[in-house]
This record gives C-alpha cells, structure tokens and sequence, in this order.
C-alpha cells in the first residue's frame, strides 16, 4: 500500500476551483517532485496533506491515516516547511530549534542529543550561537529544514525548499535532501528548479490549473509523451555505409554527425538505450563513446503545460 494516497482532491476558494479531482501515490521511500506553474494547485495540495486546510471533496492519507479526519496523529509523523521561511529572528540558531522541540514535547532528557544531530545534519554546528537574523537565507532554509526533522517525522513536505537561493545553497540543500532519501524519508517537493528535481526525485508529478497533467518516472514521461533522447556516439571506424545502417535501425528518429561525434535520436519507447549499443555491435560499430544525455525536464514541462493557472 502506498505511504501517501491523494484520491480525486478538490479544493475551492469561492467559485475558483484551485484543485480538480488531483489523484497520485506515493510509496514509502520515494521522493515525489510536485512541479507546475506559479497557480497551479502545487501549495493548495501541500496545504491539505499538512492538514492546514480541508478539501472540498477526496481523500488524503498517509499511513492509511484519513488527513482529514485524524490532523493529530498526521501531525506527529509528518514535517512541513512552507514556501515562506517563518523563523523568529531574535533567537539563537540553538533557542530556535530547542523552542520548537519543545512544542513537539520532547523530553529535556532527549532534546539537547536531538537538537545537536540537527545541527549535524544542516550543517549548522557552528553557526549554535549566531542569531538567526545574522544568518543567510540558504542557512535560514537549512534552520527551516531543520525544524521539521525534530520530531523524527517519516513523511516530509517541502514547498519551494530552494526557491531564492544562489547556487552553492541550493547544492547545500539537495545534498541534505539526498541524506534524508538514503535514510528512508518519504519525501514530496515542490520546485519550479525543474533540473535539479531531474536528479534527486524517483517520480514526478506535472499540474496545471489544479489539474495532474503528467505523473510517473520521467523514462516513463518520456515515452509517453513520445520524446527522443539524444546519444552522443564516437565510432572508430565510421564510414557513409555504416552511417546509413544506423539510420535505419528500428528507434532511431535521426542522426546527425557533429565535429566529433555522432547525435542519436532515439525513441526508446521502441528501442532502449542498452538496445542501441547492441545494434551498433551487431553492425560492426567499433565504440569509445557511448553517452545518453541526461532527460530534460523542461522538455517535458513545456510539452505539458501552457503556463496557465487556476
């Protein structure tokens, strides 16, 4: 059974329908990438889920726990770190996190091991003292992540979690991201940082106009919406005729030779990547490049998705 049920969620604010019948799954473990346009319905269905406002109509579970009809219990096994970063900033980095274990009743026994493998974990061991006013907004983010690791929670929803950061914080983040993954975190995230979601999360999910466009492994996006990937090729013994015979192999949509190299087009809905390598082989092809480029999820969003909202 899946750890995160969302069935045909409807959320209204008046008569603007935010979310249309928003139906997706995520198994325990996994790291869901929610993307979409700015209005899209990304924050609405976060908000549900962290039990922060009721559906119009649908189910939420998470643990095969109704949302909706258990918050409390909801509460305890998931952490919420909103878009906007909401820290209190005449504390220290260590009265902040102290504060909110606190609010989370852990024990004066457990709180100071608790607080510090936070600080270990952000990477804000040497920052216990400095006031959170003092701190930039990647270490903000990464106090605001902290937060919600406290309480040990088994499900995560990170809104926008790198949104406004330069690149070495973000890089900060996703490798805190990555650590929570291979501690078995479950984990949905929004980002419009469509490249970055491409490489950390095992499955994703396109809105637009509170409506689930496209949801699956980005392969699987892939072939559905019927794209190409390119393959960057060097062959050692390339000749017109061989060239010819590798435009014909069944999945190519094109070839095209570069300076250096050869740029395959490839359909693997009907030829895998390991597929053309052996029919290289079979042809004769002698290889010492072999290089598929990385799937490019704004590809995939601009296909999807026209830029409407809700």
């Amino acid at each position: 059974m899946p750890f995160v049920e969302v069935e045909n969620l409807r959320v209204c604010y008046g008569k603007t329908v935010a979310v249309q019948d928003i139906s997706f799954a995520i198994p325990q473990g996994e790291v869901f990438g929610f993307i979409g346009p700015n209005g899209a319905g990304k924050t609405t269905t976060i908000k549900v889920l962290a039990t922060l406002l009721k559906p119009d109509a649908g189910v939420t579970r998470i643990d095969g726990t109704d949302v909706t009809a258990n918050p409390r219990r909801i509460r305890h096994i998931m952490g919420y770190m909103p878009d906007n970063i909401g820290v209190y900033e005449d504390l220290t980095v260590k009265e902040y996190l102290h504060f909110f274990a606190a609010a989370h009743r852990i024990g004066l026994d457990r709180r100071l091991t608790v607080v510090n493998d936070v600080l270990k974990l952000t990477d804000l061991e040497g920052k216990r003292d400095a006031r959170v006013d003092e701190l930039s907004r990647g270490m903000q983010q990464r106090l605001s992540l902290g937060r919600v690791l406290l309480h040990d929670p088994q499900f995560l929803l990170l809104d926008e979690p790198a949104s406004g950061l330069d690149p070495r914080a973000r890089i900060e983040i996703r490798e805190i991201l990555k650590e929570l993954r291979g501690m078995g975190k479950t984990i949905l995230i929004s980002s419009h940082i469509l490249h970055e979601l491409a490489q950390f999360c095992t499955r994703i999910g396109i809105v637009e106009t509170g409506r689930m466009v496209a949801q699956g492994s980005l392969d699987e996006i892939y072939r559905t919406l019927e794209l190409t990937r390119t393959i960057h090729v060097q062959i050692s013994n390339l000749t017109d005729e061989l060239l010819e015979k590798i435009r014909q192999i069944n999945g190519v949509a094109s070839v095209t030779a570069e300076i250096d190299r050869l740029a395959v087009q490839l359909r693997e809905e009907q030829l895998p990547v390991e597929g053309l390598a052996e029919q290289l082989w079979l042809l004769g092809a002698r290889l010492y490049m072999f290089q598929p480029q990385a799937m490019d999820m704004e590809t995939v969003f601009m296909k999807l998705t026209q830029g409407k909202t809700a």
